[in-house]
């Protein structure tokens, strides 16, 4: 057997070299609370990063991999503020009706902000895509499935 699968590296710790966490190629279109949640996390990280133990490798791994991606993320924010108006775009919030009837709302948001559980979506998702540029009483298909836009706030 082969020395690279029973040993490990040098100072033991196997977390060391995580890997970056991926950057969307999409431009990192923000709305004014996506910023100030970058801004908390680079923040916060750095904080952390101040506060580890020396030679806490593995946390030091993980910080530094997070710090990077959101510094990153920071770096390239473009503030967008949403628009009123009668026409889906970033930053609007969407009444839609789906085929059984039920409502949802969501609102249009940047990747890093986005928890459909919380009611905010990407805006380079599926049902986002379909959305922008819509009016009320448009119908758009998402996945086999029609909604109808009800209202945009």
């Amino acid at each position: 057997m082969s020395q690279a699968f029973v040993r490990e590296r040098e100072g033991g710790e196997a977390f060391e070299d995580l890997p970056d966490r991926p950057i969307s190629p999409h431009p990192n279109f923000v709305t004014p609370e996506g910023m100030a949640q970058i801004e908390g996390e680079v923040a916060r990280l750095q904080a952390e990063f101040s506060a580890l133990t020396p030679g806490a490798k593995a946390d030091e791994s993980r910080v530094t991999r997070d710090l990077h991606y959101w510094t990153a993320r920071l770096g390239t924010a473009q503030l967008v503020e949403a628009e009123p108006g009668d026409v889906v775009r970033f930053g609007s919030t969407v009444t839609i009706l789906r085929e059984d009837d039920t409502k949802q709302v969501f609102r249009i948001v940047g990747e890093d902000e986005a928890d459909p559980a919380q009611g905010t979506i990407s805006y380079v998702s599926p049902m986002a895509r379909a959305l922008t540029g819509k009016v009320p009483g448009d119908v758009v298909e998402v996945n086999g499935h029609e909604t109808e836009i009800v209202e945009i706030s």
